[in-house]
């Protein structure tokens, strides 16, 4: 199961809106496949493996990360090419939440004699396919906030300057995490404040996954030549009803999709776009910044998973730029506290990630 979670975290980011399985398929303590789902209309993990196993499968064993589907789609059933290549016996880790399968690829392979056994590497799958398991449940993509601060939580000097925060590590980290996901949002104030790519550049990667570039900007700030709207990718820009026609325009001439959502305090309403995400197929959402913006998520408990990068430099400053601003908790009782705690050094700056809780919320994946 271990080189079957492997194959899944490799395929993160180019698969969706399906998930990132993995599969291994073993003979006589020897692997003789091994495969990962495809980008959308190839095989799936199951079939890669079972075509890499040949007539080897015949009577080995399948591990895969999630539940083998049983319906055709754009792919035939998993559950087909399984019972068809001879497996006696798969181990997966986790149910796949999705009504067309949920049970059912269990079902299918138990009745056609083979032995099934589930639960092997299944918190690993749970967090490797937190988006997926998310978008099946709600509809809605998962959230993942990132953010660089100094050691008091400024993303910024008081005169706006923010480069660079973190160090060449870390900015490495963030290249290679964006092609993990499938969409990076930020607002527009870090537009005119950075004018960042937000595109994935990871070194000694030739043709790196780029995730969809997403920039919130309600009122029509972005200018047309912002480099977010240019190089590898493509870029979705919302807005609201009340931005700039003439601006829109411009913007869709620089080569940008415009999509016009209601907004909520002046802002583009969070819910509506999550879920207009979650219609296009993103299963992952990474948010990037700025303070306003990840204040708005955190207020509305729309994080999922956070990693704040934290370098060791003092900016000080009360008016230097938060790492996360809006409302926030009034009472301390009231304040999210990370789970699933994890800790880890990027040349001199430090990582800390976690799953944000809120007093009373339920901590169930997919939440």
């Amino acid at each position: 199961m271990r080189l079957a979670l492997a194959e899944s975290e490799a395929g993160l980011g180019v698969t969706s809106p399906n998930p990132s399985v993995g599969a291994v398929v073993v003979r006589d303590g020897v692997v003789v496949g091994r495969g990962r789902t495809q980008p959308v209309g190839g095989p799936h993990a199951e079939a890669v493996a079972l075509a890499e196993a040949g007539e080897a499968a015949r009577g080995g064993t399948l591990y895969v990360t999630l539940e083998p589907c049983d319906h055709t789609g754009r792919t035939p059933p998993c559950t087909a090419a399984i019972i068809n290549a001879g497996i006696a016996r798969l181990e997966y880790a986790i149910h796949d939440p999705d009504e067309r399968v949920s049970g059912a690829g269990e079902r299918r392979l138990g009745a056609a004699g083979v032995e099934v056994a589930r639960g092997d590497g299944a918190a690993e799958s749970t967090r490797l396919l937190e988006g997926y398991l998310k978008h099946r449940r709600t509809g809605t993509p998962a959230v993942i906030v990132k953010y660089a601060a100094s050691l008091d939580g400024r993303i910024a000097s008081a005169s706006g300057d923010a480069r660079w925060v973190s160090g060449p590590e870390a900015r490495e980290w963030v290249h290679r995490l964006r092609t993990r996901v499938d969409a990076v949002a930020v607002g527009s104030g870090t537009v005119l404040a950075d004018d960042p790519e937000l595109t994935a550049r990871p070194t000694g990667i030739a043709d790196p996954h780029q995730p969809l570039r997403v920039v919130l900007d309600a009122r029509g700030r972005t200018p047309a030549t912002a480099r977010v709207l240019t190089g590898a990718g493509s870029t979705l820009v919302v807005t609201a009803e009340s931005s700039s026609q003439a601006w829109r325009e411009g913007i869709a001439a620089a080569g940008a999709e415009v999509l016009t959502l209601p907004v909520a305090d002046g802002y583009v309403d969070i819910n509506a776009l999550l879920h207009a995400l979650g219609e296009r197929g993103v299963l992952t959402l990474l948010v990037e910044g700025g303070g306003t913006l990840l204040g708005t998520f955190f207020d509305q408990r729309k994080v999922d998973r956070l990693y704040a990068v934290i370098a060791p430099v003092i900016i000080g400053a009360a008016s230097a730029p938060a790492a996360v601003s809006g409302r926030g908790a009034q009472r301390m009782a009231d304040a999210p506290r990370l789970q699933d705690l994890t800790v880890e050094r990027l040349g001199n700056d430090t990582v800390i990630s976690g799953v944000p809780v809120w007093p009373g919320e339920d901590t169930s994946p997919g939440r």
